[in-house]
């Protein structure tokens, strides 16, 4: 299906990587990652985004072609700088392909990718993802130094890793939160005056989510695990729904 944005509003993209976990967990086809993407569309949802990780632990390659044939959502292909995920975008031909960092051992994406640090091996990467009509994402902390970097790279979006903002939150720390809050604004209001489109995600919930969807420079949120989470209690649909309503109810 062709894959179409829907304007105007703080975008919410799903992450449905954490389906595939539960399914792969016990092998077979249930639950299918495919079905929570319908649901997605179905209910307001702005996009879908999936990593396929070097070990498959929950994206299969054949997920890919799957969820882009069901839905007309355009569909965020989290990636490693590495070859053989190139490879595998320009096989996809994804709406957008956030380069995220990604280690074998860890559980989740821990921090943001250090762009300025790796600017010759993501340069020809963003490169040729651009060149084959792929909008490149680069997930970077909310930092001067990346958003440079990203700028460099010719990046049209970065999205912002609100990991520590989470952490905050989850702590009590006022003190954190606040600065950790401003910090992601203040990105976000210098990286739309250099005409980069700037998202945020990782560890957003219905108890932090708004102050980070009142940023108004913001154009999209991606969230997965919390959802999949809230899902096993209330379903999918009731877990994106409330997330939209909050979101739009910050704005």
């Amino acid at each position: 299906m062709t894959q179409v944005l829907r304007p105007g509003r703080l975008r919410l993209g799903v992450n449905i990587d954490h389906v595939a976990t539960i399914r792969n967990a016990r092998g077979g086809d249930h639950p299918d990652p495919v079905r929570a993407a319908e649901i997605v569309a179905r209910v307001g949802g702005d996009g879908i985004t999936a990593h396929l990780r070097e070990d498959r632990r929950h994206i299969r390659d054949d997920d890919l072609r799957r969820i882009q044939a069901a839905t007309n959502l355009p569909l965020n292909l989290e990636m490693a700088a590495t070859e053989e995920m190139l490879a595998i975008a320009l096989a996809h031909m994804p709406h957008a392909a956030c380069i995220v960092p990604e280690k074998r051992e860890e559980r989740t994406t821990e921090g943001g990718l250090d762009a300025a640090g790796l600017h010759n091996q993501l340069a020809p990467i963003v490169s040729r993802l651009a060149d084959a009509g792929i909008r490149v994402s680069l997930f970077i902390e909310a930092s001067e130094r990346q958003l440079e970097a990203a700028m460099r790279l010719g990046a049209p979006v970065v999205e912002f890793h609100t990991g520590e903002y989470a952490h905050a939150h989850l702590d009590g720390d006022g003190e954190k939160l606040s600065a950790e809050l401003k910090r992601l604004t203040d990105m976000a209001a210098l990286a739309a005056k250099n005409g980069i489109e700037p998202h945020a995600g990782h560890g957003l919930t219905y108890e932090n989510v708004q102050p980070i969807a009142a940023i108004p420079q913001l154009a999209e949120l991606n969230i997965g695990h919390y959802l999949v989470g809230e899902a096993v209690f209330v379903g999918l649909e009731a877990a994106v729904r409330r997330m939209r309503d909050l979101m739009d109810d910050a704005r």
